[in-house]
């Protein structure tokens, strides 16, 4: 019972700090959630206890898998090297960089210990950055680069981490066993990941075929496939979290093969959706909860870090942040400037990117919630049964770069980006394409079905209709039509956005009337639900399209 009343709680507080973040528009919302847990630890009296095995198996899974479902492929495909130079090549540069850093800085722990918090502090969280950057948009090739970073470098530093602890507990590394190990670990998880949707898609065809399709029980089994995949991967001593990415990035390729129905659809979308709301959120407020309690042992980590005050350890957190900001833009502005001199040894032009868009890469390495799980696996003892050294200081100097990188990136971002252009013409012109195609072959369609001597409906009345529907459809055309000068172009486009506000204000009449009959008890249960269920589908698809 106390675990659910724990689970009530932080739900509660997701939704109190949803609330609150609306309301308080300047400051992003990872930080009122961090704030709603310390305040909840403050009402409780304690903290809710944080298993890191358990929090990395119950949250990182399905929100990386989430963002991997709905990440775009091709937009992967074309972003590859850097994506993966950022979350392979910058993670052990800053694990080596910000290691050595560590150790000279807070000469209390010991190299190998060093290395593993830098690994823990190596990956970043695209869910704060997202937060931060709602009010001032980042430029669609730029938050691609971070969301695909963020996809894979949680695995990378995991796995950094984990020799690292080895290094510590057995005082022997071996660079090349390290590697070798690596390869096997990420190339197993992603091939046990990307067989897993594959399989389960096969079983559930023949089970669509031969019992029907249900909504609910489609729904739940894409809710269940990262963690069947993490699961898998991890018992055959593989990376459980690129298994859960790869897994997020074949769904939708076997979903394709299928033709599940716009129902299940509509719902796995709004499934998921209120998931990653909540699994975000409550991250966040497990992160404030640990607060109290990791500041209330601050005496303990002065004496591990031989420190005579606790603003030593305040600045040891503010020249860590500042080399992990340090570290990348390093990293970012070399990676630039190498792929500028490959462009030009093919001749082709390669412009370099300014100043301003290297620093918003580096400031957006924003640490969140894993970082804290992660070190929070450091073992309690080493073989001997001696205490790990450092383990309180670690988790002391985490914690604090977390916040410290939060509270730097709303600072800093918004001002980063308020001259940098985000627009996306190219993407504009080919979805106008998109568009104006997809109407002409609607159109093409029911001019052929209006004819259909196997129609049950009367001639005239189904020509009456297409006619209707072929009159919206060129509608659609016109105002998406690259053949229009710009005049006629924003005025059709205009026309049918107010076409759609028109819709939109009938529609929400309807839906008042429908529940005033409701009150008055002229309409039962069932007949609401379903009306209720009609219009909203009619207002989500309206509201859902972008005009521009």
């Amino acid at each position: 019972m106390e675990s659910a009343t724990t689970a009530m709680l932080l739900l509660l507080a997701v939704v109190l700090s949803g609330f609150a973040g609306r309301l308080v528009r300047g400051i992003p919302l990872p930080l009122v959630q961090i704030a709603f847990g310390a305040a909840l630890t403050s009402l409780t009296g304690g903290s809710a206890p944080l298993e890191p095995e358990f929090f990395l198996f119950f949250f990182i899974p399905p929100l990386l898998f989430a963002d991997a479902r709905r990440y775009p492929k091709r937009v992967f495909i074309s972003l590859w090297r850097p994506i993966t130079t950022l979350a392979l090549g910058l993670v052990v540069f800053t694990v080596v960089g910000a290691g050595y850093f560590i150790a000279w800085l807070v000469p209390s722990i010991p190299l190998p210990v060093a290395f593993a918090l830098a690994a823990v502090l190596s990956p970043t969280d695209p869910v704060a950055v997202s937060a931060i950057t709602a009010a001032r948009p980042v430029p669609r090739t730029m938050m691609h680069l971070l969301e695909g970073e963020a996809l894979l470098n949680d695995a990378t530093g995991l796995v950094c981490l984990r020799f690292a602890i080895t290094a510590t507990m057995t005082g022997s590394f071996s660079v090349l066993a390290a590697t070798g190990s690596f390869l096997q670990v990420a190339v197993g998880g992603v091939l046990v990941g990307a067989a897993l949707p594959w399989a389960v898609g096969a079983v559930q065809r023949v089970l669509v075929e031969r019992g029907g399709e249900d909504t609910g029980t489609q729904v739940l089994v894409t809710l269940l496939q990262p963690f069947a995949a993490y699961l898998a991967a991890e018992q055959l001593h593989f990376s459980g979290i690129l298994a859960a990415v790869a897994a997020g990035v074949m769904l939708p390729y076997v979903e394709l093969q299928g033709s599940g129905s716009a129902e299940t659809r509509l719902s796995g979308n709004a499934v998921w959706r209120m998931v990653q709301f909540a699994l975000n959120g409550a991250m966040f407020v497990l992160l404030g909860e640990q607060i109290p309690g990791i500041v209330a042992g601050r005496e303990r980590v002065m004496a591990e870090a031989q420190v005579g005050s606790v603003w030593d350890l305040g600045l040891y957190i503010a020249a860590i942040a500042l080399a992990l900001i340090a570290l990348r833009f390093v990293w970012v502005a070399l990676s630039a400037r190498v792929a500028g001199l490959r462009a030009e040894r093919r001749g082709e032009s390669a412009a370099r990117p300014p100043l301003r868009v290297v620093a918003v890469m580096s400031v957006a390495g924003v640490r969140g919630a894993i970082t804290l799980a992660g070190v929070l696996t450091l073992p309690l003892t080493l073989h001997d049964g001696s205490p790990f050294p450092g383990r309180s200081t670690a988790i002391f100097l985490a914690c604090g770069v977390i916040l410290v990188s939060l509270v730097t990136a709303s600072l800093v971002l918004p001002f980063l980006l308020s001259d940098l252009d985000v627009t996306t013409k190219a993407g504009t012109r080919d979805d106008e394409r998109t568009r104006a195609h997809l109407a002409d072959v609607a159109v093409r369609s029911i001019e052929a079905a209006q004819h259909d001597p196997s129609s049950h409906v009367e001639a005239d009345v189904f020509v009456e209709a297409a006619a209707r529907i072929i009159a919206f459809y060129r509608q659609l055309q016109h105002a998406h039509s690259l053949a229009l000068d710009a005049d006629e172009q924003a005025r059709a486009q205009k026309l049918l956005h107010a076409e759609r506000e028109l819709r939109l204000i009938g529609l929400r009449a309807e839906r008042e009337e429908l529940l005033r009959l409701r009150r008055l008890r002229e309409l039962s249960d069932e007949s609401t639900t379903r009306f209720m269920r009609e219009l909203d589908l009619l207002e989500t698809q309206l509201t859902h399209v972008d005009t521009h």
